[in-house]
């Protein structure tokens, strides 16, 4: 069942899926309605899964699950994964890569490799202070506290020395 993120407890599940690339309005638009129709019919063993989720910098998708009504199973979670693996067809994008990382250079979302990161790290391109997301996050109150920080205080920290 589709509900309002924000709706959503922040004991939550989350799975965070950043895309390669910046989303255009239509792409956004149309991924907004396959997210509608594929939560909408969500279900574990049968159990219609309450959830929801959330689009940011165009680049985002979070995907949220109130675990107290009823947990994700082993099929839900692949139907979620294949859910994700089509959109990545259909919009020829990157969703599933977490050898990425993505970090803002103002208000620019940069998305580089882990291996460029780290060189931008050495060089001092990206500093302690360089906000990056960290899509490791697990549950929805770490989303909202936790997801967009400074690298000091995420795990991409172990590359700034």
């Amino acid at each position: 069942m589709l509900v309002d993120f924000e709706q959503l407890p922040n004991s939550s599940r989350i799975w965070i899926y950043q895309a390669d690339r910046s989303l255009s309005p239509v792409e956004l638009q149309e991924i907004k309605e396959k997210l509608d129709t594929f939560i909408e019919s969500w279900t574990a063993h049968g159990a219609h899964l309450q959830a929801g989720y959330d689009i940011k910098y165009k680049r985002f998708i979070t995907i949220g699950l109130d675990q107290e009504v009823a947990n994700a199973t082993g099929c839900s979670i692949d139907a979620s994964v294949h859910f994700i693996q089509q959109l990545e067809k259909d919009y020829r994008i990157n969703l599933l890569d977490k050898m990425n990382v993505s970090f803002k250079q103002g208000e620019f979302v940069a998305y580089k490799t882990l291996t460029d990161f780290k060189k931008m790290a050495k060089n001092r391109s990206v500093s302690p202070n360089t906000i990056v997301f960290n899509n490791l996050v697990t549950n929805k109150g770490e989303y909202l506290s936790n997801w967009e920080v400074p690298a000091k205080d995420s795990w991409h920290n172990r590359f700034l020395n």
